[in-house]
């Protein structure tokens, strides 16, 4: 085991790099360099094929989101790639802008995709995917804190992200900061409910596909769950790929760190949270 972890530590680096904390340019840069080191140790078959199946997960997700639309318009007509697009703009730019603002790109192009629609509607059809998510979601973290990848708590602080680092060393504002998001929302949609007579029924009507048993899992949890498979490939051939290796239990730790970073919207999908906890959470796994 000893000359795994040896071995392995030069591409931990490279596969989850540090990240970019207080300011200091020389660990972003000592982080780039090892990674272009061990760029001539990477199989790049397996690197090609895991970029294939993360675009099946993407495609597949749009179908989902698709069918909840079709349910929720069924007299419009509008072409599935249109969803597409927006599907995969969204993910764009949340890639490089924080706070999640790829979803206020998918919610604009989805409104001009459908005729006569309108951004309750719009943005409370994307829930259709959320049931299954949550569930597939849930499942996979309680797995990743049963196999003790995760830090505790107190040493959050110590980790290399400042996202983690700052709300352990300030536990109130983050108590404070996770309870603001959520009466923000709901301050939201009252406002929005008083403002506009029929909001809430727009919204009702955006979750149609919900309502319907049958065809929610012909719509959205069979598309879904092959996404999640294609999703659990990729990460399999991703670490193959890195020369790690790869295995059931360290694909889903993998997958239980980005659901656990993309919930802290400070960075875009979760940068340098994503990366310090996957650092650690890879070192535990292999050790």
């Amino acid at each position: 085991m000893a000359s795994t972890q040896m071995s392995a530590s030069p591409t931990i680096a490279a596969f989850a790099a540090p990240p970019l904390a207080d300011g200091s340019l020389t660990q972003f840069f000592d982080s780039v360099g090892k990674f272009f080191d061990n760029v001539s140790e990477i199989h790049w078959l397996p690197l090609v094929i895991a970029l294939a199946c993360q675009g099946a997960y993407l495609t597949l997700r749009t179908r989902a989101w698709y069918s909840g639309l079709r349910a929720a318009y069924p007299a419009e007509q509008f072409p599935w790639r249109n969803i597409w697009a927006a599907e995969v703009a969204g993910n764009g730019i949340s890639s490089v802008i924080p706070a999640h603002a790829g979803l206020f790109v998918r919610l604009y192009l989805g409104r001009h995709s459908v005729r006569g629609s309108n951004y309750a509607t719009i943005g409370s059809s994307c829930m259709v995917e959320l049931p299954f998510d949550a569930l597939v979601g849930s499942v996979i973290l309680i797995y990743g804190f049963t196999q003790g990848v995760f830090p505790k708590l107190p040493d959050l602080s110590k980790l290399n992200a400042f996202d983690l680092s700052f709300f352990a060393q300030h536990p109130r504002f983050a108590v404070f900061f996770v309870t603001l998001v959520p009466i923000l929302l709901l301050a939201l949609f009252a406002y929005a409910s008083i403002r506009v007579r029929d909001f809430w029924s727009n919204v009702r009507q955006g979750v149609t596909l919900l309502r319907t048993r049958r065809l929610y899992v012909r719509g959205a949890v069979l598309p879904q769950s092959i996404a999640w498979l294609f999703r659990f490939a990729g990460l399999w051939l991703m670490l193959e790929a890195f020369n790690l290796p790869a295995s059931v239990n360290l694909v889903l730790t993998v997958m239980a760190v980005q659901i656990a970073a993309g919930m802290i919207p400070l960075t875009p999908q979760g940068a340098g949270v994503q990366q310090a906890l996957g650092d650690h959470s890879l070192e535990q796994a292999l050790g």
